[in-house]
């Protein structure tokens, strides 16, 4: 499996710096969750981190090898990428959406194997959308979408998952079987990256976090070492405090 790493990135918007010489690193097996305030550049980030936004400084790895050097094809078959708010404007079935996921596996000619179907019908059952295969995902609930579009990303099998925002505009029920989604793949070995507005969620599954504010790395490590009462009350401009007990930890403000 892969890690993914960044090494003083820089990125400009004009006359603006939204990332500061950033440095990451994201590890297989290990689900590392982005945080901080809105602008900070958490989805810059993971745009560079993606391969889809050239840094004007610095560099992006996968392993070792820098991310422009990656074949585009093969890029796509060993990263995902699942942007904020994904939409899917045409009336085609839950089944072929995530298909499209495996566009990368795809040969010159013809459709998808005997091989690739049955792995769309194995992530179909998984994400629990057996019964939605036939459906238009255009007249899917928005919790129905996420898990829709999750498993689009996933089914290619992608040893980095780069998620942003995945939770957004989800009642608490159905953010928290996204993150539990999330929880399940870093644990079965792929490395996930994911960007978070909410803390406690953030904390409740992360190994690692990156925080960021105003374009900077302010902290970065094990989960335990970033989600302290004094990172994230600077973090956030507002006094937060983790607190642990016996249900584990949590943030409260």
């Amino acid at each position: 499996m892969s890690a993914l790493s960044l090494d003083g990135v820089t990125v400009r918007r004009g006359e603006r710096v939204v990332l500061h010489d950033a440095g990451a690193r994201f590890e297989a097996g290990r689900l590392t969750a982005v945080i901080g305030p809105n602008g900070a550049g958490k989805s810059t980030l993971l745009s560079v981190a993606a391969g889809l936004l050239p840094p004007d400084a610095g560099t992006v790895r996968l392993d070792e090898t820098p991310i422009a050097r990656v074949p585009r094809r093969e890029l796509a078959r060993r990263r995902a990428y699942l942007p904020q708010a994904p939409r899917v404007d045409w009336p085609i079935s839950v089944e072929r959406v995530v298909a499209l996921g495996l566009t990368a596996h795809l040969p010159a000619f013809g459709g998808l194997s005997p091989h690739l179907r049955a792995r769309v019908a194995a992530v179909l059952e998984q994400f629990d959308l057996a019964a939605l295969r036939d459906r238009s995902a255009t007249e899917l609930s928005g919790g129905e979408l996420a898990r829709v579009m999750l498993a689009r990303a996933v089914v290619g099998e992608p040893e980095v998952l780069i998620v942003d925002e995945p939770t957004a505009g989800l009642d608490p029920r159905h953010a928290l079987d996204a993150a539990r989604r999330l929880r399940a793949l870093a644990d079965a070995g792929c490395a996930v990256v994911v960007a978070l507005h909410d803390p406690d969620l953030a904390l409740r599954i992360a190994d690692d976090a990156v925080a960021l504010r105003d374009g900077v790395v302010v902290a970065d490590g094990a989960a335990t070492t970033v989600f302290t009462t004094k990172v994230l009350s600077a973090l956030y401009d507002v006094e937060m405090r983790v607190v642990h007990d016996a249900h584990g930890a949590s943030v409260r403000v």
